[in-house]
């Protein structure tokens, strides 16, 4: 189906087409390409008008650029604009103009990607759902969702995410949410903010692109929550908590199983029962905010309560796994290696507790961008709750070194400085039985720690 004309896009951008071209898709990047795709030249890391040439030989239908790059020939099929970022901006408004989907946006220091997960799977079950892929939810990432919309989605849900102040406002006037979703505020991006007030500031920037009558969905027992409140309030949006001491969809118990849990709530008076498909108490909460809004975006709550079933996590990011060892021997992995932040990481170690291991040991990394406090609230990992349930804690990166330090000498691991140096030693460190945490922001590469137990689940070798 073909999702831009070049004369659609030449209008929505005030460029230029070189030639009469159609694309299905939009792409940034040459290595995930489809054929008949717009290949948009941002500037990143590299040029992407550098990339352009082997873009139209991979299949791209069209290129946006804001010069004919070396290489490709004038007739080429290009749309030319002064700048491509902004090119690409009008591109995403343009596509959230023309369709008449219900939009719903999510922001939070956590949960953001797996409550946008939640909704997708909620919603694709009422109608045709657009969501952001991964975690595109930043300067490029939201206008490129939304230029990859159609014009006959039902359902849109777009993530939105900050490192600074001011970013999150823009990018919701982008997506004009009919319901703004902040899942919690917590102390991450410290670097950048003063404090986590501050923080929660930002989050409630997400009504700033409300459409007119929109919901905010507003987490009742954090800190901040009257910040988001009186934001939500200030913008003539209709509020809507959720949490365990909400008014409107509140959360009083939660059954934890291995792979799943069972949770109860009440929606005002009425009584709810829900299941998520995965363990972790944050899973319910996230799931308890998807459940409201998907009843905003006018979706019955009986159904909404079905879809969510078919929802599980995506890897990375609390993913659960039974590895057989040579010989028959087991260890359960619980895959969290994508990120990490405060209380992202005591959340995980809550699921590590929980868990049926004969011992439960955990592999964690630095927690990046939390500012001048940063080794203080390592070391504070150590008396978290759940921590008195954890055998032994290896510690990655320079960070964590705060950490190690402050563990009681009978649960201090090893410390290396890279997780490639820690993948060398598990061989020693895991045994028969074990349920093993993996956990750390995206740098630190704790994929490598999950990657090494698959690998001697598979009987391969394992290389520093």
């Amino acid at each position: 189906m073909t999702l831009w004309t070049a004369a659609e896009a030449a209008e929505a951008t005030d460029g230029r087409a070189s030639t009469d071209w159609q694309v299905t898709g939009v792409s940034i990047d040459t290595r995930t390409l489809h054929p008949g795709d717009l290949f948009v030249a941002l500037k990143a890391a590299r040029d992407g008008h550098d990339f352009v040439a082997q873009a139209l030989e991979k299949g791209a239908g069209a290129a946006l650029v804001s010069r004919i790059p070396e290489g490709v020939s004038e007739d080429a099929p290009l749309l030319i604009v002064d700048d491509v970022q902004t090119g690409l901006e009008a591109l995403g408004q343009s596509a959230r103009a023309r369709t008449a989907a219900r939009v719903v946006g999510v922001t939070g220091s956590v949960g953001k990607t797996s409550t946008k997960e939640m909704l997708a799977s909620i919603l694709e079950t009422q109608g045709k759902t657009h969501a952001s892929v991964a975690s595109y939810n930043n300067h490029w990432g939201v206008p490129l969702t939304l230029a990859r919309m159609p014009r006959d989605t039902e359902f849109a849900v777009i993530e939105i995410g900050m490192n600074h102040p001011g970013e999150i406002a823009p990018l919701a006037r982008q997506a004009q949410p009919h319901v703004g979703l902040v899942t919690t505020v917590a102390a991450v991006h410290l670097e950048a903010f003063d404090s986590v007030a501050g923080i929660a500031h930002e989050k409630a920037a997400i009504f700033d692109g409300l459409t007119k009558g929109g919901a905010a969905i507003v987490n009742a027992d954090i800190e901040h929550a009257d910040i988001l409140r009186s934001c939500a309030q200030a913008l003539g949006a209709k509020i809507v908590d959720f949490g365990r001491t909400a008014q409107d969809y509140a959360l009083t118990e939660v059954e934890q199983g291995t792979d799943s849990l069972q949770a109860q709530g009440k929606v005002g008076e009425n009584n709810i029962s829900f299941n998520v498909q995965s363990a972790g108490t944050h899973f319910a909460m996230n799931a308890l905010a998807a459940l409201a809004a998907c009843v905003e975006l006018g979706v019955d709550l009986d159904q909404a309560v079905a879809g969510l079933r078919r929802w599980s996590p995506v890897k990375g990011r609390g993913v659960r796994e039974v590895i057989t060892l040579p010989g028959g021997d087991q260890i359960e992995l619980f895959d969290d290696s994508y990120n990490a932040n405060p209380t992202s990481m005591e959340a995980a170690l809550d699921v590590l507790a929980a868990s049926q291991g004969n011992r439960k040991i955990a592999f964690l990394g630095d927690m990046k961008e939390l500012g001048a406090q940063e080794h203080a609230m390592h070391a504070a990992m150590a008396d978290v709750a759940a921590m008195a349930q954890v055998d032994q804690v290896h510690c990655i990166g320079p960070l964590m070194q705060a950490l190690h330090q402050a563990l009681p000498e009978g649960k201090r691991g090893l410390w290396t400085e890279t997780s490639a140096e820690m993948v060398g030693q598990l061989p020693e460190l895991i045994r028969n039985g074990d349920a093993v945490l993996a956990k750390g922001s995206l740098s630190m590469a704790l994929a490598q720690i999950v990657d090494g137990l698959r690998k001697m689940g598979q009987g391969g070798a394992l290389e520093p």
